[in-house]
């Protein structure tokens, strides 16, 4: 699931629907309530869609947690929800209903009405700064203008959606297939791509529009209701919907879902649902929030839109892991306003469920409005020319005899791990992303060439590259015949990249199941990559945050030849294999659990993080009776209330200071 999160949040390209990841979460929520034990730190249950993934772009912290919301998808969890609100404020609460736009969230700060930072969502404490991008959307005004209701604050910060018209999309689809260049897949991807350009003049060129849907952080600016904050936003010159109304009791929220659920197409945008929120701010500000949604509002998500389509193939990819997933080749039929080809068919026996043959007339749907699947086949139309799937015994990539991981699995692997082109390049890809080395230059294009010149020959070369092999791929030579400028950024990335500390690693090495929560536990705990490898899988699967399905994984890592052979060679290039702890700081943390919530103006979250850790502490994600402290700065949430419930000591940015300086008696005395 956060893979998904990262091709959807980060590289604006899904390759599941919003309604088949609303699934799998609401699978996920079960799941940690029937087994509280299994409920980690960055579970996606747990954060906001972009937590932990680092952007090209510069951070930029919100002034107020910038949450996403929790989805219903049908009017008896709707009347759920409507009924625990009721039972929270009685019948005070009125009711905001606003159209679910289809697009990116987008945070505007306004100080002394004059525009100073746009922000992406992101992690909802921090998001990317696209100030330069934003400020070529026309809707998005410079200056606020005042009003005789309404002055101008001294600070804003107004959170909205980001999108195409469907009319301008179509036109800038139509530009691109002009130009030789792929068009985008929906409205949605189209906003998310254009509005992170590098280039501030490629997004001027694109009509990108804009719509309020509520307040962040304000000083000067107190309303008593969202209906009258958007009265407001509207007098200042910003752009709000003229489709939100308030309405009294769920039945009335109901009739307005029911109403746009028929006439979705009649505005010039995509919608995928109904935003319903509490009106009265007295009463929001007594719901609350838990970590990753605001319970005061929630989106009511349509049902996905369905076509049928003729199913021209059925082919197969081979991804990282091996996994060889068929997908369904279709004549392009349009739905829910985009273009679709291609879906996912997941696995044979999924392809067998769904008793689809090649040539049928399929039904497809576009679950969610972003990623179609196909739901089966229309059987009164065929002819008796359609075939079945047959799949393949041998990997398309590299001719090995294909099979299931152990006994039972639905899922068909390639066991070449080593040396499958596919899985090559996937390891290559994983190695430099951002939760990894972090190697910029090095992406999937770059990986491509390097393996297909025989550069590398896996992962393990990568920190050996030279120029003149560089020189060796079309990608990296000028036509003079001379490194580009791309090649040596990434030979000046990749030697930067070996002082990374060890949890990036970790990461880098594609051990099953280690991801940077569990990295940064084992490097924390074991200081070394030697002292990891010699641990015990007792050892390791008592650190707190691995656990024993972790520390197997490890274990089995190690015992591969070709894997030792990958650290060998990272470590004869210069990787950094161990964190080296920094003698003269005090360990005056020493076996504490600490956790930081909101924002701190003298530290960024991984500050906050190291700090603790380089005193021996643990920087722990969520509150217990173990925690030590809790460190609240700005706008906590939950954490802070779960901190006072259990009689947690609560310390501001000074006491935190003072515990890191001078430990515990410090702290007590701020």
């Amino acid at each position: 699931m956060r893979g998904h999160q990262f091709r959807y949040y980060v590289k604006d390209a899904p390759i599941i629907s919003d309604a088949e990841f609303d699934k799998l979460l609401r699978e996920l929520q079960a799941l940690e309530e029937e087994h509280p034990e299994l409920r980690t730190p960055d579970s996606p249950t747990q954060l906001v869609g972009g937590a932990g993934f680092a952007t090209e772009f510069a951070p930029a912290e919100h002034l107020e947690r910038m949450l996403s919301l929790d989805n219903v998808f049908d009017s008896d969890e709707l009347s759920a929800w409507a009924a625990r609100i009721s039972g929270e404020t009685g019948d005070a609460a009125h009711f905001l209903c606003e159209l679910k736009i289809d697009g990116v969230a987008l945070a505007l700060v306004y100080r002394n009405g004059r525009l100073v930072r746009a922000a992406t969502r992101g992690d909802g404490r921090s998001g990317e700064d696209v100030t330069l991008n934003a400020r070529t959307i026309s809707d998005i005004p410079e200056q606020l203008t005042a009003s005789d209701e309404f002055p101008v604050p001294d600070v804003l910060e107004v959170r909205g959606e980001v999108f195409f018209r469907v009319a301008d999309f179509e036109e800038l689809n139509a530009g691109l297939v002009a130009e030789g260049k792929p068009p985008f897949a929906n409205p949605r991807n189209s906003a998310a791509g254009s509005l992170r350009q590098k280039n501030p003049a490629v997004t001027a060129r694109r009509k990108l529009r804009m719509i309020c849907h509520g307040l962040g952080h304000a000083e000067g600016f107190s309303p008593a209701s969202l209906h009258d904050a958007y009265r407001a936003l509207g007098q200042w010159g910003l752009p709000v919907s003229e489709h939100t109304a308030k309405v009294s009791g769920v039945a009335a929220v109901a009739e307005r879902i029911a109403y746009w659920g028929e006439h979705r197409h009649d505005v010039d945008h995509e919608i995928d649902g109904l935003v319903v929120k509490v009106d009265e701010v007295s009463l929001q500000r007594r719901l609350g929030s838990t970590s990753r949604a605001p319970r005061w509002a929630v989106a009511y998500k349509y049902p996905p839109e369905e076509a049928t389509t003729k199913l021209l193939d059925i082919r197969v990819s081979v991804g990282r892991t091996g996994r060889v997933t068929p997908f369904a080749y279709m004549e392009p039929v349009k739905v829910a306003g985009s273009t679709v080809g291609l879906a996912t068919l997941h696995n044979a026996t999924e392809v067998q469920r769904k008793g689809v043959l090649i040539g049928d007339t399929v039904v497809i749907r576009k679950a969610g409005d972003v990623i179609p699947e196909v739901l089966g086949p229309v059987v009164d139309l065929r002819d008796g020319s359609e075939r079945p799937f047959v799949m393949p015994t041998n990997c398309p990539e590299c001719g090995t005899v294909l099979a299931p991981a152990k006994e039972g699995d639905a899922d068909i692997r390639c066991p070449n791990t080593r040396s499958c082109p596919a899985q090559l390049r996937e390891r290559v890809f994983h190695v430099a992303g951002r939760g990894a080395f972090d190697i910029e230059g090095l992406g999937y294009e770059a990986a491509t060439a390097l393996l297909q010149a025989g550069v590398i020959t896996d992962e393990g070369d990568l920190f050996t590259l030279t120029a003149d092999q560089l020189l060796r791929t079309d990608l990296f030579t000028t036509k003079a015949g001379e490194l580009s400028a791309n090649g040596k950024r990434l030979l000046a990335n990749l030697d930067k990249a070996k002082a990374q500390p060890l949890w990036r690693v970790l990461v880098a090495l594609s051990i099953r199941h280690v991801g940077p929560t569990a990295a940064r536990a084992l490097a924390t705990e074991f200081a070394s990559l030697d002292a990891i490898v010699a641990a015990s899988e007792e050892q390791l699967a008592a650190v707190e945050g691995v656990g024993p399905t972790i520390a197997a994984a490890v274990i089995d890592w190690f015992t591969v030849d070709w894997h030792r052979a990958i650290v060998d060679k990272w470590r004869a290039a210069g990787v950094r294999m161990a964190d080296e702890r920094d003698a003269s700081i005090e360990r005056t943390l020493e076996g504490l659990s600490i956790v930081v919530t909101g924002s701190l103006p003298g530290f960024s979250r991984d500050q906050a993080k190291e700090a603790i850790i380089n005193r021996g502490g643990k920087a722990a994600s969520s509150v217990s009776k173990k925690t030590a402290y809790v460190v609240a700065g700005e706008a906590p949430g939950s954490k802070y209330d779960k901190a006072v419930e259990l009689g947690v000591p609560i310390l501001d940015e000074d006491g935190f200071r003072a515990l890191l300086a001078e430990g515990p008696p410090a702290a007590a005395e701020s």
